[in-house]
């Protein structure tokens, strides 16, 4: 029987959001006021806590066997639309598992509880009651063993995602740079303001000779040409939510040279995945880390991505554009979630086969599914109970 304290686990999360902060001390209180917005988001922000609970309750950690890259962080937000190169050398737009910062090489069954954690905790957003939030985990399962044995997904979309993509390709650099930049003196720089602070000045020149150091490492050929990184302007960068405080840089560059093509990439800090504190620390950088699991799990990975490092710290890079957007989980309709369910299980499947270091010696069983879906429940429960402990701790407004 499972009986931990929501409170001390709250305040233990708390603590580390302080401490993840420190150097940013003001995005403590919007890290905090992300993650109060929901229980989903609330495991969004506390991936530490999920792999906590599985160290002291090592039966939720326990399951079929299978081992390779992990997500380390998959949950319903972390799957979207991007960009990247095709196979023909082109580009297309395509919609995957998006965010590999806590990736690491474990279990696998720990991406997939994660996973059904996060649909469970999700019924607010996604409108489904407890019955309905168990029979899309039994949908995510469904899909997931399916291309865990296969490393196929299906070619048909589901309806949801098809939408986001006919919605995403028919948006133009120009669109990416009219949200974050504004003119000036004949060119463009960020839009100052909570989503694209002033860096310290000390950083600047830091930022440039790390960024300096990404292009050399992305060609170092020279096959593209180097003006089209000449610096335009640098930010600090406020998003996302459980990377909230880490230090994270927007670099605008000339682009194709015209005002309205210019070229936007992120720096961003990467530490350890949270997963360590049971699996250890791995062996690569951690920039290098997530760039490997990228390109070695997604069939199609993001274009331009690569690593520096400034002051110390492993900085992951890529460069954004207007085609990256996530599902609006609010507004999708209740006929659509079970494929969508079956669609986005069947992608980390796609993606556990394609990094797999120690394969399953058989297919799951009905029986693991269902201690896979329980363990999910409770986990669930943990966290809804320390969410609402964390709220109950705010100061009221």
């Amino acid at each position: 029987m499972v009986s931990p304290n929501p409170l001390q686990a709250a305040q233990r999360q708390l603590e580390r959001d302080r401490d993840a902060t420190s150097t940013f001390p003001s995005l403590l209180a919007r890290k905090v006021g992300r993650m109060a917005g929901s229980p989903l988001a609330y495991l969004r922000g506390t991936a530490p806590l999920f792999y906590e609970l599985l160290g002291e309750h090592p039966e939720l950690a326990e399951g079929p066997a299978g081992e390779g890259w992990l997500v380390g962080d998959a949950h319903l937000e972390n799957f979207g639309a991007f960009r990247c190169a095709d196979s023909q050398d082109g580009e297309s737009v395509v919609f995957d598992v998006n965010d590999f910062d806590e990736a690491i090489i474990g279990p696998f069954r720990w991406d997939v509880v994660r996973l059904l954690t996060s649909v469970i905790l999700a019924g607010r957003e996604l409108g489904s009651n407890g019955k309905q939030s168990v029979l899309l985990c039994s949908a995510i399962l469904d899909g997931y063993v399916r291309a865990l044995a296969t490393g196929d997904v299906p070619t048909d979309a589901p309806a949801a995602v098809r939408r986001l993509l006919e919605k995403v390709e028919q948006r133009k650099p120009k669109d990416l740079l009219d949200d974050r930049t504004e003119r000036v003196h004949g060119g463009r720089r960020f839009v100052r303001g909570d989503r694209y602070p002033e860096l310290a000045p000390e950083l600047v020149p830091k930022a440039h000779a790390a960024f300096a150091t990404y292009v050399e490492r992305l060609d170092p050929e020279k096959k593209l040409a180097r003006e089209r990184f000449a610096v335009e302007d640098v930010a600090f960068r406020v998003a996302g939510c459980g990377s909230l405080g880490t230090l994270r840089i927007a670099v605008l560059t000339r682009g194709k040279g015209e005002i309205d093509s210019g070229w936007v990439f992120d720096m961003k800090a990467e530490g350890a995945p949270s997963a360590q504190v049971l699996l250890g620390a791995p062996k690569l950088a951690p920039a290098e880390r997530v760039r490997t699991a990228a390109i070695t799990c997604l069939v199609h990975p993001p274009r331009m991505t690569g690593t520096t490092e400034l002051d110390g710290q492993s900085l992951f890079v890529r460069r954004l554009l207007p085609q990256e957007d996530k599902l609006d989980l609010a507004h999708l309709r209740a006929e659509d979630l079970p494929d969508l369910a079956r669609y986005l299980g069947a992608l980390l499947g796609r993606v556990h086969a394609r990094g797999v270091q120690s394969p399953p010696a058989q297919r799951w069983t009905s029986a693991d599914l269902t201690a896979l879906t329980e363990h999910a429940i409770v986990i669930a429960g943990l966290h809804e109970a320390a969410y609402l402990a964390m709220c109950h701790s705010l100061p009221a407004t």
